[in-house]
């Protein structure tokens, strides 16, 4: 890949973060107005007609482009990518964009946790170190004794978590089968299970929230779609440390728009965290890494 192209997927990246940083101040009005299953049901509706159309645009044709050797892997990450949703918005409208974030950010330090023993990959004394001083970061962040350090907290942990465990297995699957695949069965598999519990908590929206509605699905496909572009067009390790602006992004979303507060301990907390992250990214070496942001 030349420089250009290089250039082009960072920007890509910005866009996609930026896009997913809308996405989910949307999810995040939408689900504090009716419920978080509706919000994110609607929001798989639009991602599956995105894989749909991805899948018909397939060279091949639609049903050698989706044929997968892996049903019961790709249903496990299906459930995994809806639990983690589901959590991350749920905290969202508990504890803010600016928590969630700054808590989701020990995302892919996870993953590198989980790599050495689920996919057998080696993880140095460099990466348990980094590993280590993310997970002190996201101990400041919860300033033990203070106003988050509370139960409700666990939900964008556990959101990270559940998020790191889809990564590594969808790493799995990538290992085995094509890409495209493990990608259109994580979102019909998704809109199938979020539309069999969503639909029991539908609640009448007005046309305004329907058009919030509509854009919160929107960003949805362009976000994917940013993300695919940029990781067609660059090297991971180039366009990978710019995913970490969604923090920045969120931050100013969360003051700016929903009043929240920016504490310092959150801010040094973050930085270790994302600090952390770069130094597993460096200590790769190039390999491709979970990205930070979260799916549909």
């Amino acid at each position: 890949m030349t420089a250009a192209d290089n250039r082009a997927g960072i920007w890509l990246m910005i866009g996609a973060v930026a896009s997913l940083t809308v996405q989910d101040g949307l999810s995040r009005h939408l689900a504090g107005e009716y419920t978080v299953w509706q919000t994110i049901m609607i929001r798989y509706w639009f991602f599956a007609a995105f894989v749909l159309l991805l899948a018909w645009r397939q060279p091949q044709g639609l049903r050698a482009a989706v044929a997968t050797r892996l049903p019961g892997l790709h249903l496990a990450r299906a459930v995994l990518h809806i639990s983690e949703i589901c959590l991350i918005v749920a905290s969202f409208t508990l504890i803010g964009l600016i928590n969630t974030h700054a808590i989701f950010a020990i995302c892919p330090l996870i993953v590198a946790a989980l790599s050495g023993p689920l996919l057998g990959e080696r993880v140095g004394l460099a990466r348990w170190l980094a590993i280590g001083a993310g997970f002190g970061g996201i101990l400041i962040i919860l300033r033990p004794g203070g106003d988050l350090f509370t139960p409700l907290a666990v939900l964008a942990l556990a959101s990270a978590a559940l998020f790191a465990l889809y990564s590594v297995l969808t790493r799995l699957a990538t290992r085995q089968e094509a890409s495209f695949p493990a990608f259109f069965w994580s979102g019909i598999l998704g809109a199938v299970m979020m539309t069999a519990v969503g639909i029991w908590f539908w609640e009448p929206m007005p046309l305004a929230d329907w058009g919030l509605t509509v854009a919160n699905g929107v960003f949805a496909i362009l976000s994917n779609w940013l993300v695919i572009r940029c990781y067609t067009r660059a090297e991971a390790n180039v366009v990978q440390p710019f995913a970490y602006l969604q923090l920045v992004f969120v931050m100013l979303m969360g003051v700016a728009v929903f009043g929240e507060p920016l504490e310092a301990a959150t801010l040094i907390g973050a930085a270790i965290v994302v600090g952390a992250g770069l130094v597993t990214l460096v200590n790769v070496g190039g390999r491709r890494t979970s990205r930070q942001t979260h799916g549909a």
